[in-house]
């Protein structure tokens, strides 16, 4: 593989002040998408629901991400800030109201509205996040993504927490945090310039966009698919897999909650050093590691042992996430919202579709092998590591 090219010295200004006020933003945002989980077991006794109409609730919040290369190509015509400033209220509102919603029907166009409102922030705000990191789009990235990271492991303890103080009917009042988040975005961004902001009257069609980043986003694509067998298996299933194994349900609990910890540390820290050490040097080594550390965790009879792996394992394999957006951002052009538009339709789709593999998998040959077969699914990720561009490498047609 040809090396990456040293990164030049920075040239730009990393506005600091921005750029944590997009990652705190981001933490409130997702802090409400985060409570549907939890409070599942509730709304299903609330409204006498089927486990196929509770699983079809969070399809439904999902189903908006399919508008994402829309969105982003309608992102890169006008001025992103305000897509970004309007979203976490709009989506504190419509979550906080679920525990109020009188049918099925009220509470699907609730989450059908968080999840439109997911998506018009999350496809907007890293390009907002890359102009204002200068030249240090990896740590911009990073610091956005820990954002993120850190709502998913708060989240179901806020809205635990919330319904144990006022019951699920009247634990609305929490959406003030999210109007009171989007105040503040208005309030401190509608000073900065346009050009840091986006609206650059792109012309481009969703077409045009992909074929414009097709020798980014192809690899791409290739990578989170085989990424997806891992992560389905730390992230969706790894409660079970601990539990048949062992019985021991605090056990499982805690297990995952140490995987989303050191993927919190992985995120912040990835971005970072990829942009000393290059994109593709930094994904090859996350996900040399993530298959490794999780054979390791199948494999070892050792508890401590196995906690190790589960902390390598998460660190490398959440680590992927800031560097593959900053890849995105920088060869975007022109159009960096449609590409990331384009970039997190392609991750949804690899999630949804690979989750089912995993657990189907899971039930005809058992979780145990189906996780050793993940691990080895993993490493066909690295095939399409070498097929990105070096850095300062122009596609070619």
């Amino acid at each position: 593989m040809p090396a990456d090219s040293t990164p030049s010295p920075p040239t730009e200004p990393f506005r600091f002040v921005p750029v944590v006020l997009l990652s705190a933003c981001h933490f409130i945002h997702d802090v409400y998408t985060a409570f549907l989980a939890p409070l599942l077991p509730l709304l299903i006794d609330k409204l006498s629901l089927t486990l196929t109409q509770a699983g079809f609730l969070s399809t439904v919040m999902q189903i908006p991400a399919l508008l994402n290369p829309l969105i982003g190509n309608l992102a890169d015509r006008i001025s992103v800030r305000w897509f970004v400033v309007a979203a976490p209220m709009a989506t504190a509102v419509s979550m906080s109201l679920i525990g109020l919603a009188p049918s099925y029907g009220v509470l699907l166009i609730l989450l059908f509205v968080a999840g439109v409102s997911t998506s018009v922030f999350h496809v907007p705000a890293p390009v907002m996040v890359s102009r204002m990191a200068g030249d240090r789009v990896g740590k911009g990235m990073s610091f956005f993504m820990t954002g993120g990271e850190l709502a998913r492991t708060l989240g179901p303890i806020a809205a635990v927490g919330a319904v144990s103080l006022w019951g699920l009917e009247g634990f609305y009042p929490v959406m003030v945090v999210g109007l009171a988040a989007s105040a503040w975005l208005w309030l401190q961004l509608r000073g900065i310039p346009k050009a840091a902001t986006g609206g650059a009257r792109s012309r481009s069609s969703r077409e045009g966009i992909w074929k414009e980043m097709r020798h980014i986003l192809g690899p791409l694509t290739g990578i989170l698919f085989a990424r997806g067998f891992m992560h389905a298996a730390m992230v969706t299933f790894l409660p079970t897999f601990i539990r048949q194994e062992t019985g021991d349900l605090w056990l499982a609990g805690i297990s995952l909650t140490l995987v989303e910890a050191s993927g919190v540390a992985g995120v912040l820290t990835a971005g970072t050093i990829s942009d000393r050490l290059g994109r593709r040097r930094v994904l090859m080594l996350a996900l040399i590691t993530a298959p490794f550390a999780l054979l390791l965790f199948v494999l070892s009879a050792s508890l401590w042992l196995q906690m190790a792996a589960l902390l390598a394992t998460g660190f490398s394999l959440l680590a992927t996430t800031p560097v593959m957006l900053a890849l995105v951002q920088e060869n975007a052009r022109g159009n960096p919202a449609g590409a990331n538009g384009w970039f997190m339709m392609i991750s949804f789709i690899a999630r949804s579709a690979v989750v089912v593999v995993v657990g189907l998998g899971g039930d005809l040959i058992g979780l145990k092998t189906t996780y050793l077969l993940s691990a080895g699914m993993g490493l066909a990720a690295l095939p399409f590591i070498r097929m990105l561009p070096a850095a300062g490498t122009a596609p070619s047609d």
